[in-house]
């Protein structure tokens, strides 16, 4: 994906001045392929404003979702901060926290906060020694993607989409189609069902959705494992799997965080949530996350969405990707070299997420976090 750099002009500003007195000259490190364990740190350099500048290498793990965010950030933090290098590896957000509950990174990118059902909690505390944070960073539209010849708009609702994913509705021209989509001419296509094979906090909150807007007909615990869902068609690794599999497939429909849908140049479906048919943008997509309960406790503000508003103008369906992290680090100058990161990312980092297909935090939201990051030591 291309990545728009007037988009990001104003969180530039705003990460200048939080960095303020850092060198301007670009960092040639990448971002690919980070160490398996994390790098060798220097001390961080006080800035004349009170600020730190680290020096020494960053690395984190985990969702796929948040890529194109993650990397547009590091680049703008490394082009302040010459003597900073931060490696973000996408593998998957169950990837990512175990990497970071093994010691592996400094911090993980999940698109679910940290499950105590499965002992995440735990092995998150033991790791840290201290409370784990989970940190919103990133709100992710979940599109339903699809490629259809002459369908140019699409309306569907959790329980058409519930009997699409498991099987139930198996031709474009299905009357459960039809019937949301008058005056629409649908073809006889084959769907081609495509979804995430690798363990994937985008599958969970996908999951969750169908779980609260259709539950008599999806009727698995939601879970990063879609293999347990019963879906029917073909699991594709990765955000990116999914988009290239649906670009490539006439009749192909699946779910994928939103930028990489527009990317790949798919189209996207509207939601009716009860409330009237809703478009996917950063509007509807901010409306939705702006009801979202916090239900952590102290400075770990793990969410708790609801994916079945039928508010007008909200769209239901969307994730939010947390990033992982320690509130008391072990070495110092790890913490110190997370905050100022996070800290970046959480505020004039926020500012060219819509150009890049995200939604911004809420105000509210993101002044908690703000203040939650401050705390990392």
């Amino acid at each position: 994906m291309k990545l728009n750099r007037t988009g990001v002009a104003t969180g530039l500003l705003a990460g200048a001045i939080a960095l303020a007195a850092c060198s301007s000259s670009a960092n040639g490190g990448s971002n690919d392929n980070p160490p398996a364990n994390t790098g060798a740190r220097t001390s961080a350099s006080s800035t004349p404003s009170g600020q730190d500048c680290p020096s020494g290498t960053l690395n984190a793990e985990g969702s796929t979702a948040q890529t194109n965010a993650i990397n547009q950030w590091i680049k703008d933090y490394q082009s302040a901060c010459s003597g900073a290098t931060v490696n973000y590896n996408p593998t998957g957000s169950g990837a990512g926290i175990t990497a970071f509950t093994a010691g592996q990174v400094d911090f993980a990118g999940s698109d679910s906060a940290l499950d105590p059902g499965k002992g995440e909690v735990a092995a998150a505390q033991q790791r840290c020694a201290s409370t784990p944070l989970d940190l919103p960073m990133v709100v992710g539209p979940v599109a339903i993607a699809y490629k259809l010849k002459g369908v140019d708009k699409l309306i569907v609702n959790g329980e058409l989409i519930a009997k699409i994913f498991l099987g139930k509705v198996t031709t474009w021209n299905d009357p459960a189609i039809s019937a949301l989509n008058p005056g629409v001419t649908l073809p006889s296509t084959k769907i081609s069902v495509f979804y995430r094979s690798d363990s994937s906090g985008t599958t969970q909150n996908f999951e969750k959705y169908l779980a609260a807007t259709a539950p008599g007909i999806f009727t698995a615990k939601p879970d990063k494992d879609s293999s347990k869902a019963g879906f029917a068609g073909q699991g594709k690794a990765k955000s990116q799997g999914v988009a290239d599999a649906i670009a490539a497939t006439e009749g192909g429909i699946g779910y994928d965080e939103y930028s990489f849908a527009v990317a790949s140049g798919l189209s996207t479906a509207q939601i009716d949530n009860g409330g009237g048919p809703v478009e996917l943008s950063k509007e509807t997509a901010s409306t939705a996350a702006g009801a979202a309960k916090v239900v952590g406790t102290g400075n770990d503000l793990s969410l708790q969405i609801d994916y079945a508003t039928k508010t007008p103008g909200a769209y239901p369906l969307i994730l939010v990707t947390y990033e992982i992290a320690c509130s008391k680090y072990s070495d110092p100058t790890a913490g110190a070299f997370v905050k100022s990161f996070l800290s970046y990312a959480s505020g004039g980092g926020q500012n060219g997420l819509a150009q890049l297909g995200y939604a911004p935090l809420p105000s509210e939201l993101q002044a908690k976090v703000q203040a939650a990051v401050a705390t990392i030591r």
